[in-house]
């Protein structure tokens, strides 16, 4: 009996070739389970040995080489603290959408969480809980990247 063809998918399907690199919701998958295990300060070998895989592992999920299983998914939501479709929020949401950061490679989002000082930051803001401070940090920061992109210096402290 012959075995049953899979259906190709992807973006050399059409000429029956296979895909080259990870699909992209798997790369957008990965990026958001790296975001939040940054936002919790959880490192991936931590996070692996909750899962029993080593960081290497986790370090391939986040990248969308490796696939993440159903059950694995539910497994990542429930140590996450987040619901399973958190992590396919901001995809395919359709044409007339601006690429979410897993799109463009990470862009500023990406690049403050890849730093200690963003991760801090977004655990210490998550922490404030009266939405006015919240309004008045956010304005505060605001104020403070606006004097640097115009080029003014801040007064030396000291």
């Amino acid at each position: 009996m012959a075995k049953p063809q899979k259906a190709e998918t992807g973006v050399n399907a059409q000429e029956g070739g296979k895909r080259s690199g990870p699909h992209p919701i798997d790369v957008h998958v990965g990026s958001r389970v790296k975001l939040r295990r940054m936002i919790l300060g959880m490192s991936q070998e931590s996070l692996g040995k909750s899962l029993g895989l080593t960081f290497q592992q986790i370090q391939k999920y986040e990248k969308g080489v490796n696939r993440i299983g159903a059950s694995r998914m539910f497994e990542l939501s429930q140590l996450l603290e987040v619901p399973v479709q958190f992590f396919y929020d901001e995809y395919g949401a359709g044409a007339d959408r601006a690429p979410g950061f897993a799109e463009t490679g990470g862009g500023e989002v990406m690049n403050l969480l890849n730093s200690p000082e963003g991760v801090q930051l977004c655990r210490y803001f998550s922490g404030i809980r009266d939405p006015e401070v919240k309004k008045r940090v956010l304005e505060l920061v605001r104020s403070i990247a606006e004097t640097e992109e115009s080029g003014v210096s801040a007064p030396s402290s000291g």
